[in-house]
């Protein structure tokens, strides 16, 4: 059995295909940030002024929030006259009790990190904003928050603030 199909059909057949695969619906990524107008971006330090303060946490968190950035965009990190710049303070670090024993011990205890965060895109002023945002983590009450339970503690709850500040700022979502 021969398949005879007419070459000027399978010229136009090939050109449909060549014009359908290459529409699209315009630039995307898996971040879900699309085309972001901007070539730069700067993370000022993050202060840390909690009523409770944890050393060195806003380092982390300055470092956490500039890798995400990083990971997710083509942006290139800048120190000064960033086209977006991301500036705030920790202003939140609690311990409290969740749950109690029967001789009224803590039997679950919740870290709770809030940052503020202020976003400025020097393209596009709309997209500006102030905004606090927060995670937590919750450990056995009979556990001290210190050494690799302090480091895993604040890597959950940066991972997820950080992760929320792109949203908020980039991904739009």
């Amino acid at each position: 059995m021969t398949f005879n199909f007419p070459m000027k059909k399978l010229k136009y057949l090939i050109v449909v295909f060549i014009a359908l695969t290459l529409n699209s619906c315009g630039p995307y990524n898996f971040t879900g940030t699309g085309k972001i107008d901007a070539k730069t971006f700067q993370v000022n330090y993050f202060l840390n002024n909690a009523p409770l303060v944890q050393p060195g946490i806003e380092r982390t968190f300055t470092l956490k929030l500039q890798d995400i950035v990083q990971n997710q965009t083509n942006l290139n990190l800048v120190r000064t006259n960033g086209d977006l710049t991301y500036e705030g303070e920790i202003t939140n670090y609690t311990i409290t009790p969740m749950a109690a024993t029967a001789d009224l011990k803590a039997a679950q205890n919740r870290l709770t990190i809030t940052v503020n965060v202020r976003f400025t895109n020097k393209n596009k002023e709309t997209d500006n904003f102030e905004k606090p945002f927060s995670f937590y983590y919750d450990y056995p009450g009979d556990q001290q928050l210190i050494g690799s339970s302090l480091t895993t503690a604040l890597d959950v709850i940066f991972e997820r603030i950080t992760q929320d500040v792109f949203n908020e700022s980039l991904a739009k979502w």
